[in-house]
């Protein structure tokens, strides 16, 4: 029996349309990622590729709830252009994009909005902007619940059982494995120069893997019961009183 399908740009505007009116898809993830270097072993794609596949994975296993936007493919990496081949976008035109995205998912009706991050360049800048964002549909849209988090982060305290270094790192240990379970043509390993990144097996991405899928699941069933429907309080300063922030 092959899987259902939860990529939106497979589908037909009918399969689309349908589905929705039976109410499915109530759930839109957006994978964001870059193509940008990933020293010498790694393919440019790695970042994306990740956090697409966690996000279909997800949505498979929450099906008929959840459905996958179209990946963001590039990302914010200037501080990676100095290696070519990397593509990067302005912040403001990345974001302008991005929320384009965002509210035309739940504009369709989705309203639990998830944006799966695979890349860390993104979270500084999102984080500076997700409040306003959040209010800004608290104020229009009411019923949408707008989250942003990167997939190593909801699974860290998984990855770092297993991990000997750094979580997520860059092209090290964590990446490298994930990337020698998922897709291993993407790896060259005659060319792993990285200390680090020689500690990297498919075995250890596979659980990095699993943990990933099980606790981004685990995350949209806690935004879809409420759990996570607050203005995440990581935005703020965890010294700060939120009600500052009214003013």
């Amino acid at each position: 029996m092959s899987e259902p399908e939860v990529n939106v740009q497979k589908m037909t505007r009918r399969e689309v349309r349908e589905a929705m009116g039976e109410g499915k898809f109530k759930v839109a993830i957006i994978p964001t990622g870059a193509i940008e270097q990933h020293l010498e072993h790694l393919a440019m794609e790695h970042d994306i590729r990740s956090s697409t596949w966690v996000a279909q994975q997800a949505a498979l296993k929450l099906y008929p709830q959840a459905i996958v936007a179209v990946p963001m493919s590039i990302g914010i990496s200037e501080h990676h252009m100095i290696h070519k081949g990397t593509l990067s976008a302005k912040p403001g035109s990345w974001m302008t994009i991005l929320f384009d995205a965002i509210e035309c998912m739940a504009r369709h009706g989705c309203n639990q909005i998830l944006v799966l991050n695979g890349h860390g360049g993104h979270e500084q800048p999102v984080y500076g902007i997700l409040r306003q964002w959040q209010l800004y549909f608290q104020n229009v849209m009411p019923d949408v619940n707008l989250q942003f988090n990167s997939y190593w982060n909801l699974s860290r305290a998984e990855a770092e059982e297993v991990c000997e270094t750094g979580v997520p790192g860059h092209a090290t240990e964590y990446e490298t494995s994930m990337a020698l379970h998922l897709f291993p043509e993407n790896v060259r390993t005659d060319a792993i120069e990285d200390p680090e990144a020689r500690l990297a097996t498919a075995e250890k991405g596979q659980k990095f893997c699993e943990a990933a899928v099980a606790k981004t699941v685990e995350y949209i069933e806690g935004m879809l019961s409420g759990r996570f429907a607050e203005i995440k309080a990581h935005v703020m300063s965890k010294d700060l009183d939120p009600r500052v922030w009214d003013h």
